[in-house]
């Protein structure tokens, strides 16, 4: 027997929220998915997300305002994934849900996700688990990335050393030991976030489908050196980032430094996929020697992007995680669905050597519907 759980995640790209059923069999078998389902988030929400990151007037209210929305959105992901799959087994235990990241700031001990998880309670009429990264932080963690733990119960291999490479808005790395130890997981920095907030501004269109604008241009040397001398890159693991850290404005002050204000903006768009190709594979080179790079994420759509790693990484196979048998869409909401999981079981997350936290804690509030008792 199984038992089945939902995943509920809308990343630091801010264009869909994935939902996802997930089986996690009673043995030591591993999860299954049983159903995906994504809803693209509207404009003026991504809008009005993307803006939080950053400091303006009337936080407050502008953040209750896109929580209760975005909740709304969650709620219909969970009813559009129920119509996709139709009845199940068994009932659904829990529902596991991300919410969508505005600020993160470990060193200062608080990270921020909105969400309202009373409300998703209640439209769902299922307990909800949410909240994930804050016991991680109040235990001194970085409260990200959280996904590595999950990566080792699906990806794991006896006798391979695998890297899985999860790229969103921020790009994060897992890496997996030959003996199925999860060795380290961090954000090697920007995935899709400066290459789709590029190409909004100069194409109107939210992401460079394919890559085939970027490959339009030439790379610029010294935009290049100038965004790759920023020091997260040469910071060590545990470490985390996110789209506070790297967006416009950021990029506005590399344009300048370089003298590269007035560049073709293909030409720009060719060199923020190099910094993402760039850091990715300077993160994954500070392992021993891999078999093998799993990618999943959106980024697994930007063929130039995959195209670029590959030249990075050869001779080390890099392909997505639907050849290791994983939609590669799914995997993050899928995740969330395994950390509720843990949670309803009040088993301690494992990931040691990853967020730096003083040990493996239970993760996420739980929030119960009308009428329902519970742990």
């Amino acid at each position: 027997m199984a038992r089945l759980f939902i995943g509920l995640m809308s990343g630091t790209s801010v264009d869909a929220v994935d939902a996802v059923a997930l089986a996690i069999p009673d043995d030591s078998g591993p999860p299954a998915t049983i159903a995906f389902a994504s809803l693209p988030i509207p404009a003026p929400l991504r809008t009005q997300l993307r803006a939080l990151t950053r400091s303006a007037d009337d936080e407050l209210e502008r953040a209750a305002q896109a929580a209760h929305e975005l909740t709304e959105l969650y709620a219909q992901a969970v009813s559009a994934l129920f119509e996709k799959a139709g009845p199940y087994a068994s009932p659904i235990v829990a529902v596991g849900a991300h919410g969508q990241t505005v600020r993160h700031h470990p060193e200062r001990g608080f990270t921020i996700q909105l969400l309202d998880g009373a409300l998703l309670a209640e439209r769902c009429a299922l307990p909800v688990v949410c909240d994930f990264r804050s016991g991680d932080i109040a235990a001194g963690g970085q409260g990200a990335p959280l996904v590595p733990a999950f990566h080792r119960e699906v990806f794991a291999h006896p006798g391979r050393r695998r890297a899985v490479l999860n790229i969103g808005g921020i790009a994060n790395v897992t890496l997996l030991g030959a003996d199925g130890a999860l060795e380290a997981g961090f954000d090697t920095g920007p995935g899709n976030t400066l290459l789709d907030q590029w190409c909004q501004r100069h194409r109107g269109v939210p992401f460079d489908d394919g890559g085939s604008w970027a490959r339009s241009g030439a790379v610029l040397p010294s935009l290049l050196q100038a965004c790759l001398a920023d020091p997260y890159f040469q910071r060590a693991a545990p470490k985390s980032t996110g789209t506070e850290s790297f967006h416009l404005d950021w990029l506005a002050q590399r344009l300048a430094a370089s003298g590269a204000e007035g560049a073709r903006p293909a030409d720009v768009q060719a060199t923020l996929l190099e910094v993402s190709a760039a850091t990715i594979a300077a993160a994954l080179a500070l392992t021993a020697e891999l078999d093998e790079v799993l990618v999943c994420g959106g980024g697994v759509r930007n063929a130039a992007l995959l195209a670029r790693l590959r030249d990075l990484c050869a001779p080390v196979s890099v392909a997505s995680t639907a050849e290791a048998g994983i939609d590669p869409q799914a995997i993050e909401a899928a995740a969330f669905a395994w950390l509720a999981a843990r949670r309803i079981d009040l088993q301690p997350v494992p990931l040691d050597g990853v967020t730096g936290a003083n040990g493996p804690r239970v993760l996420g509030a739980l929030y119960q519907p009308a009428g329902v008792r519970g742990r």
